[in-house]
């Protein structure tokens, strides 16, 4: 590993080595990003996008022509790399021009945002495409945290870096064991949940503030975590008469009507 990190930092515009193709085609496993503390995510803005986050830069592959026509002074030198060989390290079924591998970060929950602005707790959210799009709601809605149980898919998953669509470099999302990080916020932050038997959020005051837990489509939230929500909450059907529905929202679709409803009301 330590002689991959300097090699990361010579800039040699040569073609890729084949310890590198195994090391990139490798951190699409969580135990290897885990070892190596690192993940990769490709695309040109959200490449960009990253360089501009918490996430330290330690390597660059990408093509001659994203290497010109990129004019950000870059953190360290770009190994440039032709199509073939960015079809053997890419997790895309279309290659991108320029392939990154970030140094993960692993920042803790915010006590004074708890208490100031929405934060969102998930449990247990298992898709990929699930969880980088409720990242991108929480950036749209100025959201500034996240925090999702152990069983939540791994942020650093390459599929939910991709659908953060950069909106990751903007919120901190944070791993905690979510009974103890809930019994730890006190009286003073109201906890929100969206599940069954709720009341309907469009008639349901709320503060501008506190906490919100969502839980995935197939379990909904965890009977442990319940005992810890001071107000239960629902998104109802319409019309409420109808006797034949749809079973459940999706779990992203539901965050975004939730965090829109929150600030309209805090507006």
């Amino acid at each position: 590993m330590v002689q991959w990190i300097h090699c990361a930092l010579v800039n040699r515009d040569c073609v890729i080595t084949r310890n590198e193709i195994k090391l990139v085609r490798s951190l699409r496993q969580k135990k290897y990003r885990e070892l190596h503390r690192c993940f990769i995510a490709e695309g040109s803005k959200l490449v960009l996008d990253l360089m501009n986050g918490p996430f330290p830069v330690r390597q660059i592959f990408a093509s001659p022509r994203w290497k010109e026509e990129t004019s950000p002074p870059l953190p360290v030198p770009v190994t440039e790399i032709s199509p073939a060989e960015m079809e053997k390290i890419t997790a895309l079924n279309s290659p991108s021009q320029v392939l990154a591998i970030l140094e993960m970060v692993f920042p803790s929950p915010d006590r004074a945002t708890m208490e100031s602005d929405l934060t969102l707790v998930l449990d247990s959210i298992g898709d990929p495409g699930n969880l980088g799009t409720i990242i991108r709601i929480a950036d749209w809605f100025g959201i500034p945290q996240v925090v999702c149980s152990p069983g939540t898919v791994d942020i650093y998953n390459p599929k939910v870096i991709q659908a953060t669509m950069g909106s990751v470099a903007r919120v901190r999302v944070i791993y905690r064991e979510l009974s103890p990080f809930l019994g730890s916020i006190g009286d003073r932050v109201p906890v929100y949940a969206l599940t069954l038997g709720g009341t309907d959020i469009f008639y349901t005051e709320l503060s501008d503030c506190g906490v919100l837990i969502l839980g995935s489509e197939a379990h909904g939230i965890s009977e442990e975590l319940l005992q810890f929500v001071t107000r239960r909450l629902i998104i109802p059907f319409f019309p409420a008469n109808r006797t034949a529905h749809a079973e459940s929202l999706n779990a992203a679709v539901a965050a975004g009507i939730a965090c829109a409803e929150f600030r309209r009301r805090g507006s």
